[in-house]
């Protein structure tokens, strides 16, 4: 028997603050971005590297390149921070508004997710 549960009548307001953080993130990307800064060393000066596939990919870059590529790379580390809270709030909604099952222990904060 499947049990419908109906929505919230309104997502929490500090959840829609960080759902509207989250609607304003720009472009995106994964890996890293690093410049080689002491003289002499050969190779490209602008770097980006990133997993492929389970292999480590590492390509040349121009200077306008790795500047947006190091805001696109910031960007994607704040979109998994505001999702890391909201899905700790999320947990909370649910553990404080849903009827549960009964314990003889309390349950940690760990296990519930709420840390």
């Amino acid at each position: 028997m499947k049990v419908k549960v109906a929505p919230p009548p309104q997502l929490p307001a500090a959840y829609r603050r960080l759902r509207d953080q989250l609607s304003q993130v720009g472009w995106i990307a994964l890996g890293s971005v690093f410049e080689r800064t002491r003289p002499g060393q050969g190779g490209p000066r602008h770097q980006w590297s990133r997993r492929v596939g389970g292999k480590t990919v590492t390509v040349a870059l121009s200077a306008e390149q790795s500047a947006w590529l190091k805001e696109a790379i910031a960007n994607q580390r704040r979109v998994w921070d505001i999702l890391s809270k909201m899905q700790q709030q999320t947990v909370a909604w649910m553990w404080k508004n849903l009827p549960s099952t009964t314990r003889r222990k309390r349950l940690s904060k760990k296990t519930l997710g709420l840390n």
